[in-house]
């Protein structure tokens, strides 16, 4: 009897002894999965923040003002410095065939950016539009109204020659005056600016939607602002980067000092009202009706209309606004007359 009491307890401790060691695994294995799925939700889980201009998301805050940089385009002027850091560029017919640039930045700050050219009224609004500081080196009368009124808050280089801007002794005037980052943030604290309200948001596609984008092929596309082709302009798609390259009398556009190319996710053609005003061929151009457009982002083109939403300029579809993709946006700006169908032409291979 003793014998069997002494078997059975030895059969019940194994027992147990098995049910505890089961009982102590059965933690780290259910420990294992959550740390697992944790990790896979990080994974998916998108940084926070996103900068308003470009959609590109940031683990930290992106708030800060935008700066508008007017940057001279006449062929003696480029490569420039600083096109490529830029979150928007707007491309517009100053005076004659030649346009010139309103580079806008703020989510990079370039070293130096220029050649730095002329204000104009229509400049002035789409800075105004995204609440930036408004940077220039000379004005129209009615720029100089505008400015000296205080319309915009703004440092010009006719104020500020030799101090704030500086002349490049490689270029003669007007295509040498340029301004760095660090002088833009000197003369914004010497006029008691703020920097700290950023722009308004573009609105954006996620970095997969963007993958699904459809429309006609438009792998290269060339605009053309008049006869003398000077201000023509070439993109083409390089579906390896997933981006456009900028082409502009023959040669790509670069950055002068670090020689890096200006790349693109999207480019954004609009038609508006130009006319001309004096003798010198100054310009008004209405950009607030709207009018007929063209969206290329990811080798695809869509047919779209633009809207002036609150002082920015957005592309519409179906009376809705279109997403962009995450990444820099030119805006080309050509006239009704002639208008998109003379002024632009696609190449599908």
């Amino acid at each position: 009897m003793k014998k069997w009491a002494v078997a059975m307890a030895a059969v019940l401790l194994l027992f147990s002894g098995c049910s505890n060691k089961e009982k102590v695994k059965e933690p780290e294995k259910k420990h294992e999965v959550v740390d697992k799925v944790v990790e896979k939700e990080d994974q998916k889980q998108e940084d926070p923040y996103f900068f308003p201009l470009t959609g590109i998301r940031s683990k930290t805050a992106v708030d800060g003002r935008a700066v508008a940089v007017m940057v001279n385009n006449h062929p003696k002027a480029r490569p420039q410095s600083g096109l490529n850091k830029a979150d928007v560029v707007y491309e517009v017919l100053a005076e004659g065939d030649i346009t010139r640039f309103l580079a806008v930045f703020q989510s990079e700050k370039p070293t130096n950016i220029g050649p730095v050219r002329s204000a104009r009224d229509y400049y002035i609004e789409l800075a105004k539009g995204l609440n930036a500081l408004y940077i220039a080196h000379g004005w129209s009368e009615e720029a100089k109204k505008m400015l000296e009124g205080n319309y915009i808050d703004n440092l010009n280089g006719m104020v500020y020659d030799g101090t704030l801007f500086k002349r490049s002794s490689t270029r003669k005037a007007p295509h040498n005056s340029y301004i760095t980052f660090d002088n833009i943030l000197k003369g914004a604290e010497q006029k008691h600016y703020s920097m700290e309200k950023s722009p308004p948001a573009f609105k954006f596609y996620t970095e997969e939607e963007s993958k699904n984008i459809t429309g006609n092929d438009a792998k290269s596309v060339m605009i053309s602002y008049s006869k003398s082709a000077i201000s023509d302009s070439t993109y083409e798609y390089d579906s390896t980067l997933g981006k456009y390259k900028r082409f502009s009398g023959g040669e790509q556009t670069v950055d002068l000092d670090t020689k890096e190319p200006v790349l693109l996710d999207n480019i954004f053609i609009i038609e508006a009202v130009h006319q001309v005003i004096d003798s010198y061929g100054r310009r008004d151009i209405d950009l607030k009706s709207g009018g007929k457009g063209y969206l290329l982002q990811k080798g695809k083109v869509t047919e779209v209309e633009w809207k002036n939403k609150n002082g920015l300029l957005v592309p519409i579809k179906d009376g809705e606004e279109i997403r962009l993709v995450p990444g820099k946006t030119w805006v080309n700006v050509v006239p009704t007359n002639p208008g998109l169908q003379k002024s632009v032409s696609f190449n599908v291979n």
